[in-house]
């Protein structure tokens, strides 16, 4: 009998070309697959709970897979973590019911927007957050992606060419936060649309700045239009943070 086998890992996506392994790309599927391969002796189909792009970074990623092997679940994350990059980290193993698969169980995201505000760049965040030198009016960005929450269609929120027709998902919270010089930008929904976070924080720096007025992002949702939105910020800052099973979205 089959074993249904989760792993929990974070990863940093810089050198990475996205979660979903490609040809002739290094992804994270990719060495997962090829790590398990060598320590179970066969080939595994790897389902993860999200596809985050190239340079996107995760601080909690869910993924699972099947093996008749008896090797140990803990056995299985030191030897994994043995073989991977040391960009990417298993932080648990665990063995689920036959039915459990990431992505169709999850039942919602959380996603952190990091952005350096300053004058000067920090060498130490390179590839790791967006250098934005405005000044952000984080209080005003707060207020303002309040207009954010709730069920909305989002299509003025996603990448031209996105092939899902149904563009509706809910939002349960959107916060603006500062710490020093750092600017967060985190969201909570029950799924996002391709390139969606990061097309929500750029029309949010959009206002900040003045090309897009204040109290419009109802408007602008309503209008169902990626014109009307903002740019798309760089994946360096998208992390996926947090990822939700059962009843729980904490």
């Amino acid at each position: 009998m089959k074993r249904n086998i989760s792993l929990t890992l974070m990863y940093d996506g810089s050198k990475f070309h996205g979660w979903q392994m490609q040809e002739n790309a290094e992804t994270v599927q990719g060495h997962l697959s090829a790590a398990l391969e060598r320590i179970l002796g066969h080939k595994v189909t790897i389902y993860g709970c999200s596809r985050t792009d190239c340079g996107v970074h995760a601080n909690t990623f869910c993924c699972n897979f099947r093996t008749e092997k008896e090797t140990p679940c803990e056995k299985i994350k030191v030897g994994v973590n043995a073989l991977i990059p040391d960009t990417i980290a298993v932080l648990a193993a665990q063995e689920n019911e036959e039915s459990f698969n990431a992505r169709f169980d999850c039942k919602g995201k959380e996603y952190v927007y990091k952005v350096w505000n300053s004058r000067v760049r920090n060498p130490f965040l390179v590839n790791k957050a967006l250098h934005h030198p405005i000044y952000i009016d984080a209080d005003k960005l707060d207020r303002e992606s309040k207009a954010f929450i709730g069920y909305h269609d989002f299509s003025a929120f996603c990448a031209s060419g996105t092939e899902v027709q149904d563009k509706r998902r809910t939002v349960f919270d959107f916060s603006v936060k500062r710490e020093g010089d750092l600017v967060l930008f985190t969201v909570r929904g029950d799924g996002f649309l391709y390139n969606m976070v990061r097309i929500m924080v750029g029309t949010l720096l959009d206002i900040n700045s003045g090309k897009i007025p204040e109290n419009t992002l109802s408007y602008i949702i309503e209008s169902r239009d990626r014109v009307r939105a903002g740019i798309t910020a760089k994946p360096c800052g998208l992390y996926l943070n947090k990822v939700f099973y059962g009843d729980s979205l904490n």
